[in-house]
């Protein structure tokens, strides 16, 4: 089945229950899906990676951080450079996020109105706004494959009076953010005039609040939409239950993604139920404190009974750093404060989410996916 929209399609190869394997098609090249996309908040993977790295560790791709992005160096200057791509040496597929996570974390610091949000910059305190209009001109600067749009994420747990304001206001900022993406891709300066455009759905914990949300953006036709707002504290069976809500509502011929998640358990929860398109920082953070992914489950690799193992990370894994370090010497980098314990540690954990979702999709394409569910999920989240 092949799905047309927005210029480009989105193949469906197959189904299994709500979960999809299917094929992105971009302007900036293909993903495979369902897909994790590796975070490179500042452009650059946190644990001295670059974007050439990601070839390596096997990443489709790249997602960089609209605000952080803003106050340093400057979407102007990034522009001036020629995009993120020429910027960092990626040449395929970029998210940019729309800042409006960021802004959310800021909570300290910013009053949020109608026109959009006023805060004060966590570098140098400088006041700043940004509404939709701006995080679009902002994301054109930077020339990505996907932007996202300008919303606002609640807080968890927060009121339902509280929520449903916040919903409405952002549809209405969602109208803002898709005239003027179109506006700036119709204009023959813009680096990239067919970037892309996805929706969030907010809502919190309330169904009926998500559903209408949903209902209410999906029906604006945008390249793809994401479930926002979730994996902020609430209990992964609430995500869980606001995913499988949410999901009939979404357009099956578009793109569909779960920010901010998660766990390889989360992930494969995920694409039970729908999702195509994940991303977290959890697989390069959780490195650089010696947490690492393996097939059997979490290591830390801090331990004492790991200070003379000769073994790789994990022997079912491929990446540079199984195939050429032990245990032991990853345990050793640690204890001495050396960059090297985060660049390797970091180059195994994306190169373990990435193989993670090709293993998905192969299941997929044998139609065997709630065989390799019913063996994962809690497996891959286990603290050894």
């Amino acid at each position: 089945m092949c799905l047309f929209f927005g210029g480009m399609k989105l193949r469906i190869i197959k189904n299994e229950g709500r979960a999809r394997r299917g094929e992105f098609n971009t302007p900036d090249g293909k993903i495979q899906t369902p897909a994790f996309m590796n975070v490179a908040t500042q452009a650059a993977i946190k644990g001295a990676l670059s974007a050439y790295d990601l070839t390596e560790v096997k990443c489709q791709v790249q997602l960089c951080n609209t605000y952080h992005l803003h106050l340093r160096p400057g979407d102007e200057l990034i522009a001036q450079l020629g995009g993120l791509g020429k910027f960092t040496g990626w040449q395929g597929p970029i998210l940019t996020d729309s800042g409006g996570f960021q802004v959310f974390s800021l909570a300290a610091l910013r009053k949020i109105k109608e026109e959009g949000v006023y805060f004060s910059s966590h570098l140098d305190g400088r006041k700043i706004f940004m509404g939709p209009e701006e995080s679009m001109q902002i994301q054109s600067n930077l020339a990505s494959t996907i932007a996202m749009a300008f919303d606002e994420c609640v807080e968890n747990p927060a009121t339902y009076e509280y929520t449903a304001k916040s919903c409405q206001r952002t549809v209405r900022w969602l109208e803002r953010c898709k005239e003027e993406h179109q506006r700036l891709n119709s204009l023959s300066d813009t680096l990239n005039k067919k970037q892309l455009l996805f929706g969030i759905n907010q809502g919190s914990t309330f169904e009926d609040l998500r559903i209408k949300n949903m209902e209410e953006i999906a029906a604006m036709d945008l390249d793809g939409y994401a479930i926002g707002g979730l994996a902020v504290g609430e209990p992964k069976e609430e995500m869980y239950r606001i995913i499988s809500a949410v999901e009939p509502f979404m357009p099956k011929d578009k793109p569909r993604y779960l920010m901010g998640v998660g766990t390889p358990g989360n992930i494969i929860e995920g694409v039970y139920r729908g999702v195509d398109l994940f991303d977290c920082v959890m697989p390069s953070r959780n490195a650089r404190h010696g947490h690492l992914f393996t097939m059997e489950g979490i290591i830390n690799i801090n331990n004492a009974r790991y200070k003379d193992e000769e073994g790789p990370i994990d022997p079912a894994c491929s990446c540079s750093t199984c195939k050429r370090h032990s245990r032991a010497y990853i345990s050793h980098l640690f204890r001495a404060k050396e960059m090297l314990a985060m660049r390797l540690s970091v180059i195994h954990n994306l190169h373990f989410y990435n193989t993670l979702m090709e293993k998905i999709r192969t299941a997929l394409d044998q139609g065997k996916f709630n065989d390799f569910k019913n063996e994962y999920v809690e497996l891959l989240d286990r603290r050894i």
